[in-house]
């Protein structure tokens, strides 16, 4: 059956609506590649705008060189691989008992839940919460009170909900049980909606920056987030860099060495979703074989 008028004049208005957005969306992060690159009489001169002048990678070597950015950026990887992992593993246990029928209570449970995406504790009990525990600048402060995302755990219940009853009563009738049917049969049918809560709960984690901020008191412990934000603030931050090698300094200037870290904390989300991209295909197809 063939489209009407209408709606190819529908699907053409959104797909232009659609492209500019990206082009929008694209345009700022071309730009800061771009002065990241370029070299100091480019960047001064004010040519530099979409495409880099004078390609050089001194911004990238003297940060590297000069600056604990790799310290950060290994932080950032600790903190966003522990965190996903331990905040799935939890996400998972709290939501498919929930999504079970034959569980006692889940209604109930399940509002309470629910009552503290309303209702927190607020700042100041959750640090007294953290302080007594005795997690101040530590990692655990920043996993601990976002161990469970309150909606990305009904995400969940609710996906879970939506498999078929059936299969679960052919794997007990088997012999399975309730965890080898959620390891063998739930979570590989929720392949594509595991990826997305894991990419949600990873750009949460790797864009940490008020809890960092509030808990992590040790220099050598900050993430990348927050060690960006501080060079960007700064108004010396040439003045700052640990190097001897002062020709290399004049060879660059502030806005290129803040627009590289900029593009070196952005880097890892922009690799990171075209691989998980590959999983959300696959998750479908396992979810379509049905026997």
């Amino acid at each position: 059956m063939g489209t009407t008028r209408e709606e190819r004049i529908f699907y053409a208005f959104n797909y232009v609506l659609l492209t500019l957005a990206g082009i929008l969306c694209l345009l700022p992060l071309l730009h800061l590649a771009s002065l990241s690159l370029s070299g100091k009489n480019a960047v001064l001169s004010g040519f530099v705008t979409l495409w880099p002048q004078e390609i050089t990678f001194e911004s990238y070597k003297l940060l590297f060189a000069g600056t604990p950015v790799l310290r950060s950026l290994t932080n950032s990887v600790l903190i966003t691989v522990v965190g996903v992992v331990m905040s799935m593993v939890v996400t998972i246990c709290a939501a498919y008992p929930l999504s079970r029928r034959e569980f006692y209570g889940r209604r109930w449970l399940t509002l309470a839940i629910v009552f503290t995406m309303l209702f927190t504790g607020g700042l100041i009990p959750t640090y007294l919460v953290v302080n007594y525990l005795g997690l101040v600048n530590s990692y655990g402060a920043l996993w601990l009170p976002a161990l469970v995302s309150t909606y990305n755990m009904m995400i969940m219940r609710s996906f879970f909900e939506n498999i078929p009853e059936e299969l679960a009563e052919a794997a007990r009738i088997d012999g399975s049980g309730e965890w080898r049917l959620l390891l063998r049969i739930v979570l590989p049918l929720s392949l594509p909606m595991l990826a997305t809560i894991g990419l949600f709960y990873a750009v949460y984690y790797w864009n940490s920056f008020f809890n960092v901020m509030i808990y992590i008191n040790s220099p050598e412990k900050l993430n990348l987030t927050v060690l960006i934000q501080q060079m960007v603030r700064s108004q010396s931050v040439l003045q700052e860099i640990n190097t001897m090698d002062t020709q290399q300094v004049n060879n660059i200037t502030p806005e290129g060495i803040k627009a590289a870290g900029i593009m070196i904390m952005i880097v890892p989300m922009l690799v990171v979703y075209p691989l998980l991209q590959r999983y959300f295909v696959k998750g479908v197809t396992i979810g379509a074989i049905k026997g």
